[in-house]
């Protein structure tokens, strides 16, 4: 007022004095500070930042006015904390701590920096002006985005090109389909672990991704083009309009749900995915065993004849699968889609035949496919429905009434074939259906099935996925290590491929066999499956007749010349056998270890099968290896994926490792060579590790006399805790079963013995001889646990 004063006083033109004025304001006034006005596809918007899990936070970009976020089937159902940040406008950076997680936005363009407590940079993320999100991607491998990889390129052999196990370096356009080659479905997921310590899972919008750049990352929203509208199915399921992506009405111009992970720490990252996305569900333990897949069927008496001939030969089995009518000659069940057991293959009542089954320990399992969109217009609901339900013929409830009258008989469980016009949501439906409706007909028996097509989420629903029709081929074999890896970081922890590849030709022979069933024996699912199918019987090499023939035309005259044959030179092989009864003895001497493997896949989100860097992050080596893989933490294996192999190079992180076969120490840190003949997959025990080891079975249930050893690998304290259960019931949910803490101290070579069970868990605990076997020493001794703590000195 004073400044203004003087001014009027002075002889001014009025024109003059009011520049004055407007300048001086403009000088000497606060500079006038503008909020942003957060926006989504032009619309008003709302950024919600909460925390997600221990080293998580959850990060909503939303329209105004949009109370829910829409219906998602990978985000499970479950409360979250307020949000810290919540902004419609930003005029200069804010900072808060989200949980764990230290978060700072800033304005113009609006970004996202989030740092870990120590203050290292976890990611930073920026909302782009086109409506895309960028994103650091650092200089080290990413991995996950699920299973499958990219196309083959045009005009070259798909056979001569790289395995895709690093995701960077190209455009993923994300897109659902069936594939063959070497890779096998592609179920695509948004879910990325950038191996320099960060993660990220867009939940919400379907998103390509763009990996091209050195240094940062492109998520770009799917923009329908109306096509997508109209349900595909099975007459136009070659298209790829709508088919595994999320229904239209499920789309939301401009909202953002997605996640981000300090994954620093891999294993503390893997916990909170696995609580987003839904706990994944125990399986039956049976499913843990070999199982083996039937085509072309000729009647009851051979279904019992090979279930004979496994338990005559003494190779372990636990389920038997059979394929349905239509996708060979003479299936289970007459023409798909059915329900009806085949009258050509069952002379008797199938419940006795079934019942036949069961006397000789085997579980069954039966091929389905899903009625077309006439009978089958959407999958929709719940079992049981809820009261607003609608209970039509797309109600799940209903649809699974249809499968009742097979559990009568004695099914055990379902392998779901097709149904890849589905969309996204109906996919995972599926999952749920076969997961509650089972519950609802046999309440206290854990479901199973096997799918073709898998995304976050299923794990909840016991979900298990299997790569498809691939290829039989030695590059076959070496991409499917690269791909249940990927599938492991993103979708749930089982997973498995065809023994041998699904489609047979030259390549095909026993020696391929027998190394893929070698790699299968450390996959979640453990099962033989393809054309030609007798050549995927353990036994199917030593003998001259392969059985029915077919190749990867089905049509196409079969003729002995092309290269889509097996060779008959490559029969009468007596070699291949013993190897497949070897590695499956193993499965089953294995189990105690994968059954708790399954419980720490449950309980932390750790897969079974997993990509070395979840424990050696700050390995730059190990992070980019995807020809070799941890079974669980302890045992590192290293599939032989090249032809005539008679040596296998394989890299062992840093530490002290055991040859599994030998009991040879070697210094890790390097690449060794291993000799290796046509029985040896070279398998690695860390230094410090406890491995449970039970004596063979037959199957998985079949009660033995020997106690379980205890593999004590000298070198390193240890600590494992050893699960079990009954293995077949819903006890594990009321939190009811048996751990037991295994401690080992080097230094005073001790082993400590007892209950181990987490906070609010039911220890049911009894009488257990365990044999203790320290390596490489080979000392023997025989502890009497009780269930109270016991401390052995070796």
């Amino acid at each position: 007022m004073f400044l203004h004063s003087i001014l009027r006083s002075l002889i001014f033109p009025r024109r003059f004095l009011s520049i004055i004025v407007v300048f001086t304001a403009l000088v000497i006034a606060p500079r006038a500070v503008f909020a942003q006005q957060i926006t989504a596809a032009e619309r008003p918007a709302q950024l919600d930042i909460r925390a997600a899990g221990a080293a998580s936070i959850r990060v909503t970009l939303k329209p105004v006015g949009l109370r829910d976020l829409p219906a998602n089937p990978s985000v499970a159902d479950r409360a979250y904390p307020a949000a810290p940040i919540s902004l419609r406008q930003i005029t200069s950076p804010v900072k808060r701590k989200v949980g764990n997680l230290n978060v700072e936005v800033r304005p113009n363009p609006l970004t996202l920096i989030v740092t870990n407590a120590t203050g290292v940079l976890v990611q930073e993320i920026v909302f782009d002006a086109d409506g895309n999100l960028s994103f650091k991607t650092g200089n080290s491998p990413i991995l996950g985005m699920g299973e499958g990889g990219p196309r083959p390129e045009r005009g070259k052999s798909w056979r001569d090109q790289k395995v895709q196990f690093d995701r960077r370096g190209a455009l993923d356009m994300m897109e659902p389909r069936w594939q063959s080659d070497m890779y096998g479905s592609r179920n695509p997921v948004a879910t990325l672990f950038g191996t320099e310590g960060w993660g990220i899972f867009v939940a919400a919008p379907w998103v390509r991704v763009d990996l091209r750049s050195p240094n940062r990352g492109i998520f770009m929203p799917f923009k329908p083009t109306g096509a997508e509208a109209t349900p595909q199915n099975v007459r136009n399921q070659q298209q790829t309009a709508g088919k595994g992506l999320p229904p239209i009405g499920a789309i939301v111009p401009g909202l953002y749900d997605f996640f981000v992970f300090d994954a620093h720490e891999p294993p503390k990252a893997m916990n909170d995915y696995s609580m987003i996305t839904g706990p994944a569900a125990m399986p039956p333990k049976w499913a843990l065993g070999y199982m083996q897949s039937h085509r072309t069927i000729e009647d009851e008496k051979q279904l019992l004849g090979i279930i004979d001939t496994f338990r005559s030969k003494r190779i372990p089995i636990d389920a038997v699968i059979y394929l349905g009518t239509g996708f060979c000659p003479r299936g289970w069940n007459t023409p798909q889609p059915s329900y009806d057991f085949n009258p050509e293959v069952f002379h008797r009542d199938p419940k006795l035949v079934l019942d036949d089954m069961h006397a000789r320990n085997v579980k069954v399992i039966v091929h389905t496919v899903p009625w077309d969109r006439d009978k089958l217009p959407t999958l929709h609901g719940t079992i049981p429905a809820k009261p607003n339900e609608t209970l039509d013929s797309s109600h799940i409830q209903n649809y699974w009434s249809q499968h009742v009258p097979l559990v009568k008989a004695g099914v055990d469980g379902f392998w779901p074939d097709e149904g890849d016009w589905f969309n996204l949501h109906e996919r995972v439906k599926r999952h749920q259906m076969y997961y509650q409706g089972s519950l609802s007909t046999s309440p206290n028996a854990r479901p199973w099935s096997l799918h073709r097509n898998g995304y976050p989420g299923i794990a909840q629903w016991g979900g298990w996925v299997w790569s498809g029709d691939t290829e039989s081929s030695w590059k076959t074999l070496e991409a499917q290590i690269a791909v249940g890896l990927n599938y492991s970081l993103g979708i749930g922890p089982y997973w498995g491929s065809d023994i041998g590849g699904f489609y047979p030709n030259r390549d095909l022979t026993g020696e391929l066999f027998a190394r893929w069933f070698q790699m299968a024996a450390f996959n979640g699912s453990f099962r033989s499956h393809g054309r030609t199918w007798w050549t995927r019987l353990p036994w199917g090499w030593g003998i001259s007749d392969m059985g029915p023939r077919e190749n990867g035309n089905a049509n196409a005259p079969l003729r002995e010349d092309s290269p889509a044959q097996i060779l008959q030179s490559e029969m009468n092989n007596p070699a291949i056998e013993p190897v497949a009864r070897k590695y499956s003895e193993l499965r089953y001497q294995l189990m105690p270890y994968t059954y708790t493997l399954a419980w720490e896949a449950r309980n932390s989100g750790l897969p079974l099968q997993r990509a070395l860097w979840l424990h050696y992050p700050d390995d730059a080596r190990a992070r980019g290896l995807g020809d070799e893989f941890l079974w669980g933490r302890d045992m590192l294996i290293a599939p032989v994926y090249q032809k005539s192999a008679t040596s296998r190079d394989v890299y062992l992180p840093k530490g002290e490792w055991y040859d599994w076969w030998t009991n040879s120490k070697v210094t890790g840190g390097k690449i060794v060579s291993r000799s290796v003949d046509l029985a040896t997959m070279p398998i690695y025990v860390r230094a410090g590790a406890i491995i449970p080891f039970d004596p063979v079975r037959q199957y998985t249930a079949q009660v033995v006399s020997e106690p379980t050893t205890l593999r004590v690998y000298r070198g390193e304290n240890g600590v494992f805790t050893l699960y079990d259960d009954d293995g077949i019931s819903q006890d594990y949910v009321l939190g009811k079963g048996t751990w037991t803490r295994i401690i080992w101290n080097d230094a005073k070579r001790q082993l400590t013995l007892e209950p181990g069970a987490p906070a609010g868990m039911t220890n049911i605990t009894g009488k257990r001889i365990f044999r203790v076997q320290v390596l490489p020493e080979g000392k023997t001794t025989t502890v009497n646990y009780t269930g109270k703590q016991i401390r052995v000195s070796l």
